[in-house]
């Protein structure tokens, strides 16, 4: 009798290691599955505040044109230049957009620019676009542009 019952106690004492292996696999793909969805989450949010700091960029070009009724240049010749806030998103820390006036600045119009960097680099929304009249674009990407700009 006491035999017995030291086989029953030594068979559950532990985990076998298929147990084991079963449960790292299951974590495995739980994780494989998991990762990707949390990766594009958080782009998405980076991408969100990289629109944020482009429509304020957008916002400084709109009082910079009534200050000066063109966009290019101040009354005095001096060319436009943004805020150093609104160069990069985030403005503090390492910077996952870099934000810019395109080529093409002339004295009625402008197209402002979030250029992926650090993280974002390949990000499937490529380059934001926002021109003066208020048209959003994407420039080398896979997504459309309702897709990034929502």
């Amino acid at each position: 009798m006491a035999r017995q019952e030291f086989r029953q106690q030594k068979a559950s004492a532990g985990f076998t290691l298929i147990e084991v292996m079963i449960v790292v696999a299951i974590v495995g793909i739980l994780a494989a599955i998991a990762y990707p969805s949390y990766t594009e989450f958080v782009r998405r949010g980076q991408r969100a505040e990289a629109r944020t700091v482009l429509l304020e960029a957008a916002q400084f070009m709109q009082r910079f044109y009534a200050a000066n009724d063109r966009y290019d240049q101040t009354r005095d010749g001096t060319a436009v230049e943004l805020p150093g806030s609104l160069q990069a998103s985030p403005a503090e820390g390492t910077p996952r957009y870099t934000i810019e006036l395109a080529d093409g600045l002339s004295a009625t119009g402008y197209t402002l620019q979030a250029v992926p960097a650090g993280s974002m680099v390949g990000d499937r929304c490529g380059t934001l676009t926002l021109n003066n009249r208020g048209q959003r674009n994407v420039d080398g990407a896979s997504a459309t542009a309702a897709e990034c700009w929502k």
